[in-house]
């Protein structure tokens, strides 16, 4: 699969790349940005129907009040460094979604859920925009549409996306799933944990520029840490790195993301 995957990739890299904000990182870039928005929006829809989605109170309003300064801040970002294009497509939602599980997710085109459960470790507005700035950060650099293609070309599909895409719904449908992260091989794991990363520099970046202080990013992941058990899985076999290793990037990389922050 490794060896697939990595002949697939070098195939296609001159011909179908893009280059992830901020970072400079050159990605794989098979599926085009319409047809994951398009496939994001009605997966949304579809959790959404089947979720208990709460529309009123403090938390709710929270939830969007952080979402929404964070897309501003995202916006304004894309605007200074003249690629707003990037954001063509983007109809922003922000949802807060009653489940138990410590989860929060955004998918292509601004597709936010925060599931209350993570609420007790995030405690307060910027302790969610931690979170919600990782998550956007994601959509933003548009992992799951580097991982979907590098699906695609491990597939053997390549050049003929497109074809797939319109052809084989199940194969579409699963691939996906899979790369907004309800599914990883393990040759992929790596580079899942390297998009992690990449989401958590962002992510302090576009919090930063929202106006939330980013220090508190290292206190929310210390709690996070605090919450694990001794059963969590090693990191060579997770997509997110351990909890000590980011904490200490996200040490590294608060001089850079301090020069963004002014309190509000």
């Amino acid at each position: 699969m490794l060896k697939k995957l990595a002949l697939a990739s070098c195939l296609f890299t001159a011909a179908a790349c893009s280059t992830v904000p901020i970072t400079g990182r050159r990605q794989l870039s098979l599926v085009s940005d319409t047809e994951m928005n398009q496939m994001a929006a009605t997966q949304y829809r579809a959790v959404l129907d089947s979720s208990r989605v709460v529309t009123s109170g403090a938390q709710a309003a929270m939830v969007k009040r952080v979402g929404q300064r964070i897309q501003q801040a995202v916006e304004t970002y894309f605007r200074q460094q003249n690629q707003s294009s990037q954001l063509e497509g983007y109809a922003w939602e922000f949802n807060l979604i009653e489940d138990k599980q410590e989860n929060a997710w955004c998918m292509p085109g601004g597709k936010v859920a925060v599931y209350s459960g993570i609420l007790p470790i995030t405690q307060d507005e910027n302790g969610l925009a931690v979170v919600m700035g990782h998550e956007i950060a994601h959509a933003v650099a548009k992992h799951s549409s580097e991982r979907a293609s590098q699906q695609y070309a491990a597939q053997g599909v390549g050049a003929a996306v497109s074809t797939a895409v319109g052809q084989t719904p199940t194969l579409t449908q699963n691939v996906f799933l899979q790369a907004v992260g309800l599914g990883s091989q393990l040759g992929l794991l790596k580079y899942g944990r390297s998009q992690e990363s990449e989401a958590d520099h962002l992510g302090l970046i576009f919090m930063a520029m929202a106006g939330y202080n980013p220090d508190g990013a290292v206190a929310f992941w210390q709690r996070m840490d605090a919450r694990e058990n001794t059963a969590s899985p090693p990191e060579f076999l997770s997509t997110h790195p351990s909890n000590g290793t980011r904490i200490a990037a996200i040490q590294k990389e608060l001089p850079e993301a301090r020069k963004y922050y002014t309190a509000r």
